[in-house]
């Protein structure tokens, strides 16, 4: 796995977080217990901070980012994500705040100060604009994203099943 520093900050990993080899995580970068960025993802906290909760999956190809602080905008824009959440492949996660288990689907883009409350479903392709908020318990599509349903029942079942698939598939990597 590429751990990089960035200055004098090096990524901090949690018991159980895993890496794989072709995946860069860069800087102020934290990674929760038995968490898992996958094959040819870059996070990269070099002009601000990532915090990634526990249990939470970073699938192939996606882009962590985040904007960095200055004097007209002295907070920036980190990255901060939830416990328990999967983020399919291909995501671009720019400056946002992710909620805990949510589904962000393949190839959706969030950008900076976006907010995805607690268990949000988006769907694959997503574009969710700068400040948007998505509420809790609902699925969002589209490019702008927009508000299509309220969660089924099982459909919040997903995420439990979603989390706890990608650690033990997690385990097996890790381990093998």
């Amino acid at each position: 796995m590429a751990i990089g520093k960035f200055g004098d900050i090096t990524p901090q990993l949690a018991e159980g977080a895993w890496v794989h080899d072709s995946a860069q995580v860069i800087g102020d970068v934290v990674l929760g217990e038995e968490s898992s960025v996958w094959p040819n993802v870059a996070v990269r906290g070099d002009v601000n901070f990532i915090r990634i909760g526990k249990q939470t999956s970073i699938q192939d190809g996606s882009v962590l980012h985040v904007t960095h602080k200055r004097e007209s905008d002295p907070q920036g824009a980190p990255l901060v994500i939830g416990d328990r959440v999967t983020v399919g492949h291909n995501v671009i996660l720019h400056g946002c705040t992710i909620g805990s288990e949510c589904l962000i689907g393949m190839g959706t883009i969030i950008l900076d100060r976006a907010i995805v409350q607690d268990r949000v479903m988006i769907g694959a392709g997503s574009l969710v604009p700068p400040g948007k908020v998505l509420r809790s318990g609902f699925l969002y599509l589209g490019s702008p994203v927009r508000e299509i349903r309220a969660l089924t029942e099982e459909e919040l079942a997903s995420f439990n099943y979603s989390a706890n698939n990608y650690v033990q598939l997690m385990k097996r990597y890790r381990d093998n």
